[in-house]
């Protein structure tokens, strides 16, 4: 008989800090002796575990945006996440809550995250870490039909549906009622939350395999099979978040012949999936509507929640800019029935991610859509909306809603995402959405200062040397 199994598996994610106008990533004077926050993770977490060999014994997700900026800033780490690429998982690309987003917009998350996984590590995935493990039968439907097998969600999140107990150490099957289903793997509630939260359980990797994953490990899930053991955290916390924690990582995942053997095997979630057979599993049904950061669904990041201390300013937000992104689209599909061949918004958006991760050049990119005859000018329209249309799903990012004040760093790039957007459509149609923009931001305040939608906004574009908007706040 096979031993149990332990699989680690950490989520390396950074809200997307490139300014929307000029590329590039602001100073951050909170990250010093470092340039920006990013520079800093990657000198404490990403690197040295690239340099250890930890992302080659565990399984991962990266985040597109984080990527694009590793790739160019810290070519040794992105080495190392490339070459660890059979552990990877993909993830929606700009890390947005899905079951708070339109289909359409699920849809080019979660496409945009598969074919920049394409890209960089060369292969379809196999499996998809959703954005805060936020959940909806929706979302697992789509990702189902782009291929993915499974997913990781907290044991919160679903029940058997024979009504027993859910075993956390067994993977199940998820129906999705359309003649699909999709594999899910329920990590280990106290064994991630000693890892993340307590400093004590993971000052000895020896104790914590034989004193906490060992006892875990006891016993046959009651389903039959050797059990396994998922730990699911926060990728930045080994070496930034917690110092020295990505030396605990190294320790426990190698079980080189030196090394004292622990009672469990190492594995990684991709290889592990890939020999399972799903009709052999017990099924249960997710928890719709549920996250793994907010114990109170989703409502985190839409609403006034218990989990932050003050989030009324979050419904506005999010109502001014799903109006604003309805608007872009509108203006945008009309515009491209404008152009020779009058493109599909969707379909040209969807495939735009080549260009964005530099797989194709624009001008190529604007041939393919429009035809080699199509003017200089309907080439730039084109480029112009589709680059809108990127920083409008951009605004959308996770990190904007999930502190309990505006005045914050992640909503402030959302606010200048937005910026980018309207501004090119503006640009290009003559509309005057920055207006009505502006009038749905004054509906927001700053709970510690007071201070309105509108004038976060200025603040934001002020801090990376934008003029502000030249229209009163009013349409």
């Amino acid at each position: 008989m096979s031993r149990g199994r332990l699989a680690i598996h950490a989520h390396f994610h950074q809200p997307l800090r490139i300014d929307p106008f000029s590329g590039v990533v602001p100073e951050e004077p909170a990250a010093a002796p470092f340039h920006d926050w990013n520079s800093r993770i990657a000198a404490e977490c990403y690197r040295p575990n690239a340099e250890r060999g930890n992302l080659r014994r565990i399984s991962f997700d990266l985040s597109p945006t984080l990527a694009g900026w590793l790739a160019e800033a810290e070519p040794v780490a992105y080495r190392g996440f490339v070459g660890a690429a059979p552990n990877a998982l993909a993830q929606p690309y700009h890390h947005t809550i899905l079951p708070l987003a339109s289909a359409l917009d699920r849809r080019t998350e979660v496409r945009w995250g598969i074919r920049d996984f394409e890209l960089r590590f060369g292969r379809r995935p196999l499996g998809i870490w959703l954005p805060e493990t936020a959940v909806d039968l929706p979302t697992l439907r789509l990702v189902a039909a782009e291929g993915i097998r499974f997913t990781i969600l907290a044991p919160w999140q679903g029940t058997r549906i024979d009504g027993g107990d859910l075993d956390t150490r067994h993977p199940y099957r998820v129906d999705l009622d359309d003649g699909r289903s999709l594999i899910v793997l329920f990590y280990d509630g106290p064994l991630s939350g000693a890892v993340s939260f307590d400093p004590n359980a993971t000052t000895d990797a020896e104790r914590f395999a034989h004193e906490r994953v060992a006892v875990r490990l006891a016993g046959r899930p009651g389903d039959g099979g050797d059990p396994l053991v998922v730990v699911a955290t926060d990728g930045e916390l080994y070496g930034h978040h917690q110092p020295f924690r990505d030396l605990f990582l190294e320790r426990l995942t190698d079980n080189r012949p030196d090394h004292p053997a622990w009672e469990f095997e190492i594995v990684t979630l991709p290889a592990f999936v890939a020999a399972l057979d799903p009709a052999a599993l017990p099924e249960a049904r997710i928890v719709e509507r549920t996250s793994w950061s907010c114990l109170h669904g989703v409502l985190r990041w839409s609403a006034e929640c218990p989990d932050a201390a003050d989030g009324r300013w979050k419904a506005p937000l999010r109502a001014a800019l799903e109006r604003l992104a309805t608007a872009i689209d509108v203006v945008a599909e009309g515009e491209l029935a404008r152009l020779p061949g009058q493109p599909d918004l969707w379909a040209a958006r969807d495939a735009y991610v080549e260009v964005i991760d530099g797989a194709v050049e624009g001008a190529a990119f604007a041939v393919r859509w429009l035809g080699e005859r199509a003017t200089a000018h309907s080439r730039r329209v084109l480029l112009d909306l589709l680059e809108a249309e990127r920083w409008r799903l951009a605004m959308f990012a996770s990190d904007a809603w999930y502190w309990e004040d505006p005045i914050r760093f992640e909503t402030k790039q959302a606010l200048r995402a937005a910026a980018r957007a309207v501004r090119l459509v503006d640009g290009v149609a003559g509309t005057r959405l920055e207006a009505r923009l502006l009038c749905d931001l004054e509906l927001l305040r700053s709970p510690s200062t007071g201070a309105s939608g509108v004038e976060l906004y200025r603040t934001a574009l002020a801090e990376v040397g934008q003029p502000p908007p030249a229209v009163a706040a009013s349409p």
